[in-house]
């Protein structure tokens, strides 16, 4: 009997150990240790290797400035878009960046409202990426017009020429949604990074510093007051966001799904590229996290069980994205419409089916390897696939 009772609590106790919810910062870390550990990365000197990275990559962006002269002083016929094949260069990279950017708000915003904890470790780095994204894809539409200077034009603004924009373009749509879409993730970002920058304030060694941060801290003292009005504007925030996570990228699809281009005008497309934004912008926060988790030693803080939980995400969206391209080519077979059919067909069987096989790899068949709990906790494995 004895013996009995012991393997019953022997076996409840494994159960509860299962069920019982890993810590969000790992061995058992007091708030002390987080503030010290995250503000001594931007408070202590930038090492060599940062600098020699910074001059790198910077010279790698100087070539932007360089390239959009070129465009302009050229035309925008060098973007390719008189060959079939590469047409579009500039609306797959404005689709490209849009969707890079969609993870942080989803991280923000919606993990916030269903009161996912974990977020607090990945959504400051997910909202800073969101933001430059953003910026990357506001570039594509101003440019591709030729003359730039005349892009004001898209913004339904009184000018000269008494010239009102047609609402009914989605090219106008664009600018609404992503000038809202930044908006929205500046504050938000701004706002979340407000008792960080009062942190940074009260141990900044420096007048200058104290001066930079106290100003971007609004004068915060973490007080009751402070933190009730505080929690009520980031609340309203994330509801604003929520939407247009869900929003924006289908006004993008917009640009496809309204054309009469074969493999396009399909209403499927809203929802596919929502779920094709979500699953891109997790695998470029994980591309950047855990590098910069075993650069920093942030593993108390970006632990594994922050990694899996993305990972899981990004098998739900992969898997969706895969269910979208299936049902692309149900829907040009059930139309009936040849057109439509030989686009599809030429896609996966013509003169570049390596390119459309290699995404499907990488986008449908790799994200399946997520279903394996070694894989979702593995980094540098969760690194590969991603």
């Amino acid at each position: 009997m004895r013996a009995d009772n012991a393997s019953a609590q022997a076996a409840f106790a494994k159960a509860a150990d299962y069920l019982e919810r890993q810590p969000l910062v790992s061995n058992h870390r007091p708030l002390s240790w987080i503030t010290q550990h995250v503000c001594q990365i931007v408070e202590e000197r930038a090492p060599k290797w940062w600098w020699i990275l910074t001059i790198v990559f910077g010279g790698m962006a100087a070539l932007t400035p360089a390239m959009l002269t070129y465009l302009v002083s050229t035309g925008v016929g060098v973007w390719g878009l008189n060959v079939p094949v590469c047409w579009a260069w500039d609306i797959t990279n404005f689709v490209f960046w849009i969707g890079i950017g969609h993870a942080g708000t989803l991280i923000s915003a919606i993990l916030f409202l269903t009161r996912q904890k974990w977020r607090t470790s990945i959504n400051r780095s997910a909202e800073a990426m969101t933001i430059f994204a953003v910026i990357c894809a506001g570039i594509f539409p101003a440019f591709h017009v030729g003359r730039v200077w005349m892009a004001w034009f898209l913004a339904p603004i009184p000018n000269a020429n008494a010239i009102w924009q047609n609402f009914r373009s989605p090219l106008l749509w664009d600018v609404f949604a992503v000038s809202t879409y930044f908006t929205v993730s500046l504050i938000f970002w701004y706002l979340g990074l407000i008792p960080d920058l009062a942190s940074l304030r009260d141990r900044a060694t420096t007048r200058l510093r104290q001066m930079v941060y106290g100003l971007l801290a609004l004068g915060w003292r973490g007080s009751n007051r402070h933190w009730t009005h505080y929690e009520k504007a980031y609340l309203i925030l994330a509801g604003i966001s929520t939407p247009l996570v869900l929003s924006v990228h289908s006004v993008v699809s917009f640009d496809f799904a309204t054309s009469i281009v074969p493999g396009w005008h399909t209403t499927i497309f809203p929802p596919y590229f929502v779920a094709g934004a979500i699953f891109g912008g997790f695998a470029m926060v994980l591309t950047l996290l855990i590098p910069f988790r075993e650069i920093y030693k942030l593993h108390d803080l970006v632990t594994d069980k922050h990694i899996d939980n993305m990972c899981k995400i990004i098998l739900l969206t992969g898997s969706l994205v895969g269910y979208a391209y299936s049902m692309e080519f149900f829907i040009a077979w059930y139309s009936g419409n040849p057109f439509e059919i030989y686009a599809f067909t030429n896609r996966a069987f013509g003169p570049y089916w390596w390119a459309y096989w290699a995404m499907i790899t990488c986008n449908v068949a790799a994200p399946q390897l997520f279903w394996f709990k070694y894989c979702r906790q593995n980094p540098w494995v969760v690194l590969a696939i991603v």
